[in-house]
């Protein structure tokens, strides 16, 4: 069978990552770390894994609702401890009364210090403080050199992990029917805009699907697929429930609150 036909073309070169580290681990025995993955990227780890393998995979991103994590892929029976994930948690505070900051100018700080976007997990930045968690490899470096973010001096300092200010997420599931399952007919039911809108928003490169900029409004979409669109949130298709008798699809989706 052609484990390929069940993704798409442009996930083969992560799916051929995955099955070598997978393949590593089986002949040696030794347990591989992973840089930190996207929510669709940890999906397409499990699927390819699934239970029936000699190896387990086990995530962590610091918390548990943490969106990127760092897989452990582990040969049989090995026990894991958190330790094992190499993760470290920095923060800094900064005066929100005098300056804004946001999650995308601390990620522009970060990767203007030439580290690779995959070294990064979670950003947290409210109510003046500043939390990020990283690889721990790349931590010493981050804090000696990462002093200023947009106009704000920042100090940044190590901290346990008990004190991560995450949120609960809350995903409000919804059943719809869509003429299609392309990106501009799903848009239009999550986010109830009209379809020229909808084409707009893809038009000007403000929708990502599994955080990557899609730009054709004709993408279809797949079950399990992450949506974004500035300025209106999250979402994500989270089946396909089949067709209607006049062809129609029946789709759950869910939209983050």
């Amino acid at each position: 069978m052609d484990i390929y036909q069940h993704f798409r073309k442009e996930e083969q070169p992560f799916i051929d990552k995955v099955l070598a580290w997978v393949e590593q681990v089986e002949a040696t025995y030794q347990l591989r770390v992973t840089d930190f993955l996207d929510p669709r990227e940890q999906q397409i780890m499990h699927l390819l894994v699934g239970e029936n393998s000699d190896v387990s995979i086990h995530l962590c991103g610091g918390g548990p609702y943490a969106e990127r994590k760092r897989a452990v892929i582990l040969p049989p029976y090995e026990e894991i401890a958190e330790e094992v994930f190499q993760l470290t948690l920095v923060q800094a505070a900064f005066q929100s009364k005098f300056i804004s900051l946001e999650h995308r100018d601390v990620m522009g700080a970060f990767l203007s210090l030439g580290i690779k976007r995959k070294k990064l997990g979670d950003i947290i930045v409210e109510d003046g403080v500043i939390q990020i968690v990283m690889a721990k490899e790349i931590a010493p470096f981050v804090l000696a050199n990462l002093t200023a973010i947009k106009k704000a001096n920042v100090k940044l300092v190590e901290k346990p992990f008990t004190a991560l200010m995450e949120k609960d997420i809350t995903w409000m599931e919804t059943d719809q029917t869509v003429s299609s399952l392309r990106l501009d007919a799903v848009l239009t039911v999550i986010y109830n805009i009209s379809r020229k809108d909808a084409a707009e928003f893809i038009k000007k490169l403000q929708v990502k699907v599994n955080f990557k900029v899609v730009d054709d409004a004709k993408f279809l979409l797949q079950e399990g697929d992450l949506l974004s669109v500035r300025g209106k949130g999250r979402s994500k298709l989270v089946s396909v429930n089949g067709q209607t008798k006049k062809n129609k699809w029946r789709i759950t989706t869910a939209i983050l609150k």
